[in-house]
This record gives C-alpha cells, structure tokens and sequence, in this order.
C-alpha cells in the first residue's frame, strides 16, 4: 500500500499497544544496517513511540482477545483502542474524521485482523515487510518500551506463560463429536487382548498340563480352562462335591464334569509342590480376569458403534464395522473412500505384494466383496438410526452375493427403496392411530427423491472404480444406466463362452492339420525330385570315372609299345 505507516498495532499477552512511526526506511528495509538499528533499543526507540496501551483485565479476556486475532475478528477491546485514531462518528464532524480517517496507514501483522479493521472501521491497514520489521522490532524492545503503559519488569514473561498455556489447551482441547476415537482404541485393544490371551492361555496349558495333561482334551477352550485350573488345583484333593461347580463351569454340561472328575483320579500328570500350585493358579486368575474384561469390552463397542454407526453396524456387524473405521482414521474418511478402497482395508500390504509378485491377491479382493463394498460405502452416510433403509441396503448385498454364486435375480434400488419407505411409513402408521387409512403409502416425490439420492451415491463412489467393477455392477443392476431388473446369470453366460471357444479351438486344429498335410505333400514331391537328380550325377560321376580309366590304359599301351 502506498505511503507512509503512521501508527503500529501491537498484539501482546498483556493487552494491545498503539505505536506511533517517527522513522522508517522502506527501501533498504533488508540492508544489515536497518537490522542492526532495530535490534539497537537506543536508535529504535527513536524510530517508534508508545502512544497508548490497553492491557487486559483478566486471562479470560486475554485467552479471548487471542482467539480473535487468530481467526480475524475485531473484538470490542481492541475497537476501543482504535478509536483513538479515529474518533466515532458522534465525536466530531463527519469531514474532520474523513480527513484524519485518509491521513492514517496502520501497520497490523494479521493480515485476517487488518481486513476486520479495515472492513468494520474503514482504517487502511498495512501487512507488508516495512511493518512487519517494525512490530519484530517492538516485540523484542516491548519489556522497556511498556514501562510507560505501567508494565513491570517481568510482567510480560508471566503473561507470555499464562496464555500460552490457556491457548494451546483451549486448541488441543478433547472434541466431544469425534466419538469414533473411542471406538477405533476399543477396537485396538480388544486386538490386542485377543493376542495376549491366546499367549497366556498356552502358557496356562503348558504350565498346568505337567501336573493335569488330560484336562486340555475334554476342555479346549481356554476361558474355561484356565478357570478349571484354578478351581481344580490339586487334581488329587478333587471331591465328587466339586462336581456341581465343574458342571457349571462347562455350560450346565454333566458328561464332560464327570469326564474331568474321572480323569483327575486316573491322570499320569506328575505331583506338584504347593508353591507352584500357587504360581499357577495366580497366573489362571488374571487370565480369567483378562477374559472376563474382554467381553465386557466387547459390550461396550457393541453399544459405541450402535450409537456412532447404527447402518453400518446393521450391514456388516459392530467389529467388522469398527475395524473399518479403525483402519480408515475416522468414520468420515470411511464415508468418503470410494468402493474400490473399502475392499482392500486391512489388506494392503498382501495385494500389494501380490502385484509386484504377479501372484494371486487376497481373498478380500474377489468379485463377491464389490457389492458388498459399493453398499457398504454409502451405508457410513445415511444419517438415521439403523431401521428399515439399513434392512434394505443389507437384503441387496445378500441378493447380489447370491447373484454371483447362483445367477438369482436381484431387485432394483428403487424396489428397494420403495419398500423400505412401505415399512418406515407402516411404523409410523402404527404409532398414529389416525393415520391407519394411509398406512404403507409413500408420497412419489419422497420416493423419487431417495432414488435420486441413491443414484448420486452410486455415481459418486463409480467415478473411482475399476473397470471390472463396472462391469460387475452393470450385471448386477447396481448403475443407474443399468435398466434390467433380471440380469443374465453369470453361469449361462460362462458355459456359451466355454462353447464358443473349444469350437473355435477346434476349427484351429483342423487347420493346423491341413497346413501339417500340405507341408509333408510339398516336402515329399521335393525329395523324390532331390533323390533323382543325385542318382543321375552319381550315373554321370561312374562314367566319367570309367572313361578316365580306359584312356589311362590306353595310354599306358601306347607308351610301352614306343618303349619297345
């Protein structure tokens, strides 16, 4: 902004201080001279000047005036020290506050808080590195330049400490909304337990196992066995009195308590000192009280994710559901993946490997998992409890799986939607006895408007899919530019394409012979030609040779009979 800065705002712990500039240099604001003078307090106190300073009364206020400068609002404490530049409206004529109003520029550091002021009070404001410098300056000089607005040494440092404390806790502060933070560490820690109970129920069976092998046999579960462990203890000090108890252990079951009573008495287990009785049965306690807490931990996410989650609770089931969430950060990025995302959660590193090893990816990743997946997405986004839409989104996801499996026909969204809207206004109905003449009619335009809804969901989550997915989805009528209701099973389509290609298979194969035959005739008429000529050059080879033999001897004779 062009001219020259006039005043400077200051936003401290301690309250807002107005300065006024006396001195400035805008063109050599970066020169090593100019930083030098402002870190110098004798030749900057020269430069600005204190004009007035308004602390706060209380740290709430301060907590409250720092939470306005961080978002850009004017707040009324600040309005007041600002009214010192320009007066109100009611002070003075309205052309004398004009005429001062243009004269002033104010060097603010928030850019966000100099538009508040400029908006609401019509002040020009400043941001640029000329009033930056000068605020940097005032804020390491503001312990002696305050002294005259009634600061005392070491005021600044206290209030500095104060509010930087009550601002980050305000910041930090837990989000009462962001339940689903409680369900993705439930959802952990019963992972978790499950792991280390697996680990400590061996460790119970072993440890116990040399002193009552059979017992593991007639009672594999671990939960029980531990607690037998401890109820049991000395296999030989066990009574046909404790026979109820074992009964009610096992699930009320007499056969298998008789079998533990009879196996105590005829075991081969070795006998075991009392100390480590002990041991091991305080070892059985806490695992008995490891998995007790486990199943009440199981409640309370049951009842976490039928109150965050309801429908996706319903589609999939609450651990299902909570690890999803678990996996995608937060409930709201789970409503945000596309299908082609929620498939692969909680197997990424194995689909991975398999692309890079060209081998099979996981199981996760199949053709029946992308229905169930392409409802499962939008489910996360309906916002009422888990009711008849819930019912109807899951009765599509089994059509569609049996679809794959058998050829079924499926049902529409919109048969889908128009009988879960039936329900919902059938409940209602039944709530309002006035209302029993129109139970089950559903007004079209709600009816057109959840299709539409649908539709944009669907069309939403198919701009990220494979193209196999919409492939399979237009099979299964799940597109809105899908208009068969009853789909070609898969099955049919399967066995004509199987046919399809051995005939053609077949075809191949005669042609190939045909080619194999015709090659052999070409290659035999050759060899017959090949065999003949290299007869006849053996006929002209004997000849010739013959012929070179009779004219030696003749030769020969000749030459004997000049000799004689």
């Amino acid at each position: 902004m062009s001219g020259s800065l006039t005043h400077v705002l200051f936003e401290g712990a301690s309250g807002y201080a107005l300065f006024t500039v006396s001195q400035q240099e805008e063109i050599a604001a970066r020169s090593k001279q100019l930083q030098d003078a402002i870190n110098d307090y004798g030749i900057f106190s020269r430069m600005v000047q204190l004009a007035s300073f308004l602390p706060f009364t209380s740290a709430a206020q301060a907590l409250e005036n720092a939470n306005d400068v961080s978002e850009g609002v004017l707040n009324p404490h600040l309005k007041s020290l600002l009214n010192l530049i320009v007066p109100s409206a009611g002070s003075g004529a309205a052309g004398k506050s004009n005429k001062k109003q243009s004269a002033v520029l104010l060097g603010v550091s928030e850019r966000g808080l100099a538009g508040a002021i400029q908006g609401e009070m019509d002040i020009p404001c400043d941001t640029a590195e000329r009033a930056l410098e000068l605020i940097r300056g005032i804020r390491l000089h503001q312990e002696k330049m305050l002294v005259k607005g009634g600061m005392q040494a070491g005021d600044v440092t206290i209030a500095q400490l104060g509010l930087g404390h009550s601002y980050s806790r305000g910041k930090v502060k837990f989000n009462v909304n962001r339940s689903d933070n409680m369900i993705i560490q439930a959802i952990s820690l019963s992972d978790q337990l499950d792991k280390d109970l697996n680990t400590f129920s061996m460790r119970v069976r072993e440890w116990y196992g040399w002193h009552f092998p059979e017992l593991y046999k007639i009672v594999p579960d671990a939960h029980q066995y531990a607690t037998l462990a401890v109820l049991i203890g000395d296999r030989t000090t066990l009574q046909e009195s404790s026979l109820p108890e074992i009964q009610q252990v096992l699930d009320d079951d007499e056969t298998r308590a008789r079998n533990v009573l009879d196996a105590a008495r005829a075991s081969m287990g070795s006998d075991i000192s009392e100390v480590d009785l002990i041991n091991i049965s305080n070892f059985a306690e806490r695992v008995v009280k490891l998995a007790e807490y486990r199943k009440s931990l199981r409640r309370y996410l049951v009842e976490k994710m039928n109150v965050v989650a309801p429908n996706l609770s319903a589609l999939i089931g609450e651990t299902i559901a909570a690890r999803l969430i678990s996996h995608a950060g937060s409930l709201t990025n789970l409503a945000k993946y596309p299908a082609s995302t929620v498939q692969i959660l909680g197997a990424e590193k194995a689909l991975f490997r398999a692309l890079k090893t060209k081998g099979n990816t996981p199981s996760t990743v199949s053709s029946t998992t992308r229905p169930s997946s392409a409802v499962r997405a939008p489910s996360t986004r309906v916002g009422s409890p888990a009711s008849s839409r819930t019912k109807a989104l899951r009765n599509q996801v089994e059509e569609r799986l049996n679809f794959f499996e058998t050829g079924a026909p499926v049902s529409k969204n919109a048969d889908a939607i128009q009988k879960a809207l039936t329900a919902i206004a059938a409940d209602l109905g039944d709530d309002d006895d006035d209302d029993d003449d129109e139970e089950g009619e559903v007004d079209a335009v709600e009816v057109s408007e959840a299709v539409r809804q649908v539709e944009r969901d669907q069309a939403e989550a198919a701009k990220n899919r494979h193209p196999l997915d919409l492939e399979l989805a237009k099979i299964a009528g799940a597109l809105p530019g899908s208009t068969s209701a009853v789909p070609t099973p898969v099955k049919d389509k399967k066995d004509k394409k199987d046919k399809s290609d051995k005939k053609d298979r077949k075809d191949k194969k005669e042609k190939r012979k045909s080619e194999v035959v015709a090659m052999e005739a070409d290659g035999a008429e050759e060899d017959e030609e090949e065999r003949k000529r290299r007869k006849k050059e053996k006929k002209e080879k004997k000849k010739a040779e013959a012929e070179g033999a009779e004219e030696g001897k003749k030769e020969k004779k000749k030459k004997r009979k000049s000799e004689a």
